[in-house]
């Protein structure tokens, strides 16, 4: 009853935007109709199709689902070139993102509305081999009508919330037979797996994954490590490394470090890597104000030995290699509200991270880091102090803490690699 009042009312949704956009052909994919032709199913570039090219179809939400999509699309290249990609999204945002990162990898297209009219018109210009869900993005009609169609379908780089969980089991039998129609979902960990199973869907269709957006790629190269110390001269200090910090964190983070050689009578080198370049000699004569003198990174690149005890990051592209020589690792844009930054650079080289409030752009990664036992929220500066402190002064937890930031690195390399090799077994057994 709940999937027909949705489909009626996405058809009422539908027919309204259609009638009051009565040029709608004309205006095509690139005119003032833009976006909202394709929301209505209307894609004219898609005419053709070369015979015996396989065509996948990426549905990605968001700016977020991009970043998937754009390692999957590498993935999947590195095994085949021919293949025919597209890449559909919900929001103008994402699609500007995935136009612009996978220019000449993939047509990137808006997605059509989850109505019926829109759904079979999208269906009858794309002509899918394959269908790939992004993160649970669950559109009961058009994953239903793909299904009736005898399109397979994958779901990948799934995961699902306990929230997410009991509210699904409260719909009934709608979403457990949405998910049975895909036959394949690559989720992103052993939680996840549980979730998934639990509301119905066979253990054998489900793969652990890892997270796509957070395949490192290459090995942490472990002479790095060595390699970054020595050019920042040191040997026992402790290094603190904040990365991608914006405007306002240096004052509240060069608190904490002085807080922190205090209470533990260490010696601590700083390394501050501002966000933004321009904000270099602010931030410098905040710091000189508090008593703080800094050494560029730039001038230790060229030879110089360090003179204080705080490096200013000066250069563009070292921070992600830079953490390499940390000790304790905090992440910017999270003390201020900003939305934080890619914790899984930092948790790469094996290291704690620690992050403030504001990560409402990288949740997923914070639900790794945090359930892995290496990330560490904080409310406040207080809270972190108290935290580092805690860390420094019991080397046992520490070891544990850092092989537990192995681990969870560990499970993420190889991800798009696995979910593309899903993706190549589904069209081979379909043709």
């Amino acid at each position: 009853m709940l999937y027909k009042v949705y489909r009626v009312a996405g058809r009422i949704v539908w027919l309204t935007l259609l009638l009051s956009s009565p040029l709608l052909k004309r205006f095509g994919s690139t005119g003032p109709g833009f976006g909202l032709a394709q929301r209505l199913g209307w894609y004219p570039e898609l005419a053709d199709k070369r015979p015996g090219v396989p065509r996948i179809w990426i549905h990605a939400a968001s700016v977020g689902e991009v970043k998937a999509a754009r390692a999957l699309v590498g993935g999947l290249r590195a095994r085949s070139q021919e293949l025919e990609i597209v890449l559909t999204t919900m929001t103008r945002q994402g699609h500007r993102v995935a136009a612009r990162q996978l220019a000449g990898q993939a047509v990137c297209l808006m997605a059509p509305l989850d109505a019926a009219p829109a759904v079979r018109r999208a269906l009858s210009h794309i002509r899918p081999d394959c269908y790939i869900c992004l993160e649970t993005e669950l559109w009961p009609v058009m994953l239903s009508d793909l299904s009736h169609a005898g399109i397979p379908m994958l779901l990948l780089n799934g995961r699902m919330s306990e929230r997410s969980c009991r509210r699904y089991r409260h719909l009934g039998p709608l979403v457990p037979n949405i998910l049975a129609g895909f036959v394949r979902i690559g989720v992103i960990s052993e939680t996840d797996r549980a979730r998934f199973q639990a509301l119905g869907v066979p253990g054998e269709k489900i793969e652990v994954t890892g997270n796509v957006k957070f395949d490192p790629g290459d090995e942490a190269d472990p002479a790095g490590r060595e390699r970054f110390r020595s050019l920042l001269g040191v040997r026992d200090e402790i290094v603190f490394v904040s990365g991608s910090t914006r405007t306002g964190e240096e004052i509240l983070l060069a608190d904490v470090v002085q807080h922190l050689r205090r209470e533990s009578g260490r010696d601590i080198v700083w390394v501050v890597a501002p966000r933004h370049l321009e904000r270099l000699d602010t931030v410098r004569r905040e710091l000189s104000r508090q008593g703080l003198d800094c050494d560029l990174f730039s001038v230790l690149q060229g030879g110089a030995a360090r003179r204080h005890r705080v490096v200013l990051v000066d250069t563009m592209g070292d921070l992600a290699e830079l953490y390499a020589a940390g000790d304790y690792l905090f992440c910017g844009g999270s003390l201020v509200d900003k939305g934080g930054h890619n914790i899984m650079e930092a948790v790469r080289w094996g290291r704690p991270v620690y992050f403030g409030p504001s990560m409402k752009d990288f949740r997923d990664a914070v639900d790794l880091v945090v359930q892995g036992g290496c990330g560490f929220q904080v409310r406040n500066t207080a809270e972190l102090a108290r935290t580092l402190l805690a860390h420094m002064a019991d080397r046992e937890k520490y070891s544990a803490i850092c092989a537990a930031a192995r681990r969870v690195s560990r499970a993420q390399k190889g991800a798009a690699g696995r979910q593309a090799a899903m993706v190549m077994e589904v069209i081979q057994r379909a043709e």
